[in-house]
């Protein structure tokens, strides 16, 4: 019981709850004089193609059960996915199409593993199309497991019910399929951020009515955005995707406000954050450290070195993409806010707007003007905005 009691405290240590009390540690030593190893189970739908910083909160929790030696189930929610989960929703999330769950979930799969153990003997990887896919009559018993007011007692359903916004009867279902997972793959343990912490436990009520031990949960904290507000998503724009280059990744991140910093050191690495040099250089060092994470340190060094030269010392990139531009018209003039368009993306009246307002330079020198010779363009470097440069060659 000792070692079960001080795995369940390292275990614990950053989560935000451990429930019931005592669980995880009771469980820990029954599967131990068993001889076997737990089974942890978190559940990720793929609603968009990437993972980021915010999923490895919870990942890097599995990741630490399975060096302790337990068997991570990691369930692609390919079927969860067609229904979306409501959890912090106060509307109806759009339905994606069978194509796109299917290309997000090979890409959710394979990110995962820039973090866990893809070791058989400490991964499974399920889909929950594999049994949520049933029929009729088994759809039925699950849904006696529990009642609707048990349901609205969720806040994000009770909030929505309150003020008259439609909750869909396939919402509802959500959390008995997310329990049924549980039933499915026979979880001892349920990981997930403290906005799952109704799904989690109602997985135990299911688990109770189909006659199996009732899982352990542990929740994790919210990663903030790099908003340092709301909780990292991609649907805010507030995200770093773990495959995002290292130049992005190292900007984003010295973009946060300063009090944000706590939390990303405390739930990416868990420490406090380094003061004793400042807050500017305590958040270059963690904008090295992520990239290091997911990229090596090498490429952390040059994203670094090429952030000062870019944004310290107003320097363009030593690398950039190359944009063809079309050939001038009889008079040897380009319409700038068509070339911006074509060259970065966005429409012709953003272009507009981004040269009013000085946001466009040719070779480090501002520009306004609405048309320019070819000549003048040809072998420059177009930069819109802070991040984006182009290299210009006449067609």
């Amino acid at each position: 019981m000792d070692s079960a009691a001080s795995d369940s405290r390292f275990l614990s240590r950053n989560a935000a709850d451990s429930l019931p009390e005592g669980a995880l540690a009771a469980r820990l030593a029954s599967a131990a004089e068993a001889g076997r190893p737990l089974r942890v189970k978190l559940g990720l739908d793929p609603t968009a193609p990437d993972i980021h910083l915010g999923h490895t909160v919870v990942l890097q929790k599995l990741r630490e059960f399975q060096d302790l030696g337990h068997r991570v189930v990691l369930i692609v929610g390919d079927y969860t996915a067609r229904v979306g989960d409501p959890s912090g929703r106060s509307s109806t999330r759009p339905v994606l199409s069978g194509e796109e769950i299917d290309a997000n979930a090979r890409t959710y799969q394979e990110q995962a593993f820039t973090i866990l153990d893809d070791d058989p003997e400490r991964l499974e990887v399920r889909r929950n199309g594999e049994w949520l896919d049933m029929r009729a009559v088994d759809l039925f018993a699950l849904a006696r497991t529990t009642t609707v007011a048990q349901l609205l007692e969720r806040d994000d359903f009770a909030k929505r019910y309150a003020a008259g916004r439609p909750i869909s009867v396939l919402e509802l279902l959500y959390p008995l399929m997310q329990g049924y997972d549980s039933v499915a793959i026979r979880s001892d343990v349920e990981l997930g951020g403290t906005d799952q912490t109704f799904n989690l436990l109602l997985g135990r009520d299911v688990q109770r009515a189909y006659g199996q031990p009732e899982q352990c949960v542990l929740t994790m904290p919210i990663l903030p955005g790099t908003d340092g507000v709301e909780k990292m998503s991609k649907s805010l724009g507030n995200h770093i995707g773990v495959t995002e280059p290292p130049g992005e990744m190292y900007g984003k991140t010295l973009s946060i406000p300063d009090a944000a910093m706590e939390s990303w050191y405390r739930l990416l690495f868990g420490e406090a954050v380094p003061l004793q040099d400042g807050p500017r250089a305590a958040k270059r060092a963690l904008a090295r450290r992520i990239v290091e994470r997911f990229h090596g340190p090498e490429a952390a060094l040059e994203a670094e070195a090429e952030f000062d030269r870019v944004f310290v010392e107003h320097r363009p990139p030593e690398e950039m993409d190359e944009h063809a531009f079309a050939p001038a018209g009889d008079d040897g003039l380009v319409h700038v806010p068509a070339l911006i368009a074509d060259a970065v993306g966005g429409s012709r009246s953003e272009a507009r707007r981004l040269l009013s307002q000085g946001a466009v330079k040719l070779d480090g020198e501002r520009v306004t003007d609405q048309d320019l010779p070819a000549s003048v363009l040809d072998g420059a470097v177009l930069q819109v905005g802070k991040r984006q440069f182009r290299r210009l060659r006449a067609a």
